[in-house]
């Protein structure tokens, strides 16, 4: 089996209640993630794949009115 890396990007509105928007954005991008395998063995071994790591290398937060 061949190893691939992939670059996946998500969005997601989270809603933070803070001081202002700079400690706003700063939350969000900073205490967020949900970087896990949801795949279970019997996905593995029907399709044929695994995921050795997922690594989350940004975040960026944009306001908006």
């Amino acid at each position: 089996m061949k190893t691939f890396q992939v670059i996946l990007t998500k969005s997601y509105v989270v809603t933070v209640n803070a001081e202002n928007e700079r400690q706003a954005k700063h939350a969000a991008e900073f205490y967020t993630s949900d970087i896990y395998d949801i795949s279970s063995d019997k996905d593995k071994r029907i399709f044929n794949f695994s995921i050795e790591d997922i690594e989350c290398k940004m975040n960026e937060g944009i306001i908006f009115d």
